[in-house]
């Protein structure tokens, strides 16, 4: 335990949340970060936005851009994982091969990799619409939007899907946060 009280005896993991713009990804990891950090865990938080901002500046929304945005934030995520910190990523990554590389990156380093899909329908994102992107995209001053006229391609085998339609935020924190537990990773 550090003077802080915060313990860095257990292992990190990396904690991918994929889903559709608006399916509640962002939400549901600072709800989970909350939890985590009121047990003493050492936790980040790296938002897709964010890491748009600095860490992927320049990139566009082509395929390729997509697959160097996932590449880098995997490669943050497993290096934080690695040295002890719980690390979620509310990232779109909308292509199963680009979040297999970054699997394969954790297991390359045996650091803990967990793929939750956040299953929300285009629907329900669509009335939640908190950045206003389907509401662009219906209005034609955007193209390429993930799940309407760009793929996105769902997880196969999740180690957890959480349909945020059907559960509150805590009920989804919660479930998640028992799937950590299990593996004996909180």
């Amino acid at each position: 335990m550090t003077p802080q009280g915060i313990c860095t005896c257990w292992p990190g993991a990396t904690v991918w949340l994929t889903g559709l713009p608006s399916a509640g990804k962002t939400t549901l990891a600072h709800e989970l970060a909350g939890r985590l950090r009121a047990e003493g865990r050492r936790v980040e938080v790296l938002d897709g936005d964010e890491i748009r901002t600095f860490l992927s500046a320049g990139l566009g929304f082509s395929r390729a851009d997509r697959d160097t945005n996932v590449q880098r934030i995997g490669l943050v995520a497993e290096v934080l994982a690695r040295n002890g910190v719980t690390v979620l990523v509310p990232v779109i990554a909308p292509y199963a091969d680009s979040r297999e590389a970054v699997r394969k990156r954790h297991e390359g380093s045996r650091t803990p990799y967990l793929e939750v899909h956040v299953a929300t329908p285009v629907e329900v994102c669509s009335e939640r619409d908190v950045k206003g992107l389907y509401a662009k995209q219906a209005a034609g001053q955007i193209a390429g939007l993930t799940g309407v006229d760009d793929p996105y391609e769902a997880p196969e085998k999740p180690d957890l899907r959480i349909e945020t339609h059907h559960r509150t935020v805590q009920e989804s924190a919660a479930a998640l946060h028992a799937l950590l537990t299990e593996r004996g990773l909180a």
